[in-house]
């Protein structure tokens, strides 16, 4: 039965490659880059067996495989769930015995990008021990074991937490949240990395080494994490090497223990659930009037405006973008701090400008089979087009503006305000025109409504990098004038060129929009048929 449930794992795999070309291209490229960080991985801890000291790889080997369990366990909660190639519900009127569902679920969830990876980690990194057979023999059973950690782990959490994943209050915001931490990650990372390079500095004044210095801290985190149900079963081999065989033996109950709570809280989970299927709450917020539609002029394009700014505040796939935005300027106030540079804390403004009017360039894709209504109801492109730009013009300028005066008061330099507002002010504007004009053209799989934000459909990376990269270079082309007026007023100073910078960001940036948003109505009006087949053909 679990040979069956992997041979409908690979069908169903395969079958991808046939759907779209889209999806072909994401998944070599998926495959190719897990690939390389596998072999960057595996050559790292061989490189610290081999030519440094064997305990350096024993606690890269634990620290690692700890992450990897907290990111098995974590990100299918951001993620709203795990790969439902394969949902258990649908096998519920084969009267398969749960124990044998819950075998071939577990292997074939390691037919995966993720789970293919993560088996050929745990496995490399394991033949560090080569030079002990004793410890190898040991290393692999941990690396088998912490597989076997990370995906009952995540099914039994995902399972469990069924009924809650499913309210869409939840899903927003835990959206938000998920944004919010990956946006902060990187400062987070800087500034313990700084942290870390001052106590060294500080500490290694005695003529020891770096890496003796680091030593010591991480033999102790790996020493708390080996006790852990997250690096119990990676910290196996390192136990041996160090000849601690009642820790051999407390670690290994901890990780068969982990394993077997795990498999049961799954069990259980997943009887309750093939009775009672989780459903969402399918409850929304009780409407009261027509709300924005009640506010706007009776026309096609203050319609479209209309709904436009309602998904701005209601759907999360909207609403995480906004909560980004925020978070830009202690994003460039943390790197402008770690280099000394206050160049990025004053290219703030004129960022989140353009972030801001380029987050409209997919627009149609997030409207999914609700594009239809556009078709139906005779929407012409100009009225389509200035529908989905007018929220923008209306909240980006006050979001830049007040972006620039926060830089420029935490630099001092308030003297380059004027010449940041008319950088902000012109590209906020092309690139606006430029998400007009480009989404009329080029549309690519994104999110379905009621889906994580996070959730990449398949094939959609490439699609993405394509359509994204084509803009950026459009938008960059076209903001030339604006960057050469407003790097001579950097430079050169005075309130004449900082004038002359706001005149010209706002007078070139709007012809470069009227112009864009003429020739994206032209298009969406030619390519019409083409965008609604292309949307609703979306995975």
């Amino acid at each position: 039965m679990v040979a069956r449930f992997l041979t409908l794992k690979l069908t169903l795999m395969g079958n991808t490659f046939r759907k779209s070309v889209w999806q072909t291209i994401g998944m070599i490229v998926a495959a190719l880059y897990a690939l390389g960080v596998v072999g960057m991985l595996v050559t790292l801890v061989g490189a610290l067996a081999f030519a440094g000291d064997p305990a350096w790889a024993g606690l890269a080997i634990t620290l690692g495989g700890a992450l990897t369990v907290v990111g098995w366990w974590l990100i299918p909660i951001f993620a709203f769930g795990v790969d439902a190639t394969l949902d258990p519900h649908r096998f519920t009127t084969y009267a398969i015995p749960r124990r044998t569902l819950l075998t071939g679920l577990a292997v074939a969830g390691l037919v995966s990008v993720p789970g293919i990876a993560t088996v050929l980690v745990a496995l490399g990194t394991s033949f560090a021990w080569v030079l002990e057979p004793g410890v190898l023999v040991v290393a692999l059973v941990g690396a088998a074991l912490g597989v076997a950690t990370c995906v009952l782990g995540s099914r039994a959490i995902t399972t469990l937490l069924a009924p809650v994943l499913e309210s869409r209050r939840y899903r927003e915001v835990v959206t938000i949240v998920a944004l919010v931490l990956i946006v902060l990650i990187g400062p987070l990372i800087g500034w313990l990395a700084n942290g870390v390079e001052v106590s060294v500095e500080v500490g290694s004044g005695d003529g020891t080494s770096t890496g003796m210095q680091l030593l010591p801290l991480f033999e102790q985190a790996a020493g708390v994490v080996g006790w852990t149900p997250f690096g119990a079963a990676w910290s196996l081999a390192s136990t041996v090497h160090d000849g601690d065989w009642a820790g051999l033996a407390g670690r290994l109950a901890v990780a068969l223990g982990t394993i077997a709570l795990a498999w049961l809280a799954w069990d259980r989970a997943l009887a309750r659930a093939l009775v009672r299927p989780p459903v969402g709450d399918g409850g929304g917020g009780k409407a009261k009037g027509l709300g924005a539609f009640g506010r706007v002029p009776s026309s096609p394009t203050w319609a479209v405006t209309a709904r436009t700014a309602t998904y701005w505040l209601r759907d999360p796939r909207y609403s995480g973008s906004i909560a980004i935005v925020p978070l830009l300027p202690v994003i460039m106030y943390f790197s402008s701090q770690s280099s000394g540079n206050f160049f990025l804390l004053l290219a703030t403004g004129p960022f989140v400008a353009w972030i801001l009017g380029f987050s409209i360039s997919n627009d149609i894709a997030y409207d999914n089979t609700a594009f239809a209504l556009h078709v139906a109801a005779g929407i012409d492109g100009r009225a389509d087009r200035w529908g989905r730009a007018i929220p923008m013009l209306v909240v980006g300028p006050v979001v830049s503006a007040v972006t620039v005066v926060l830089s420029v008061w935490v630099a001092d330099s308030w003297h380059l305000t004027l010449p940041l507002l008319g950088l902000a002010f012109g590209a906020m504007l092309v690139s606006t025109g430029v998400s007009c004009a480009v989404s009329a053209r080029l549309v690519y799989p994104v999110a379905k409504p009621g889906e994580s934000p996070l959730k990449s459909p398949q094939g959609a990376a490439m699609a993405t990098m394509v359509s994204q990269g084509l803009g950026f270079m459009i938008t960059l082309g076209l903001s030339v004038p604006v960057f050469a007026v407003g790097a001579a007023g950097l430079l050169l100073g005075g309130v004449l060129w900082g004038i002359a910078t706001v005149v010209v960001g706002v007078l070139y940036g709007a012809l470069i929009l009227v112009l864009a948003v003429r020739f994206g109505a032209r298009v969406y009006d030619r390519r019409l048929p083409e965008l609604l087949q292309q949307v609703q053909s979306f995975p």
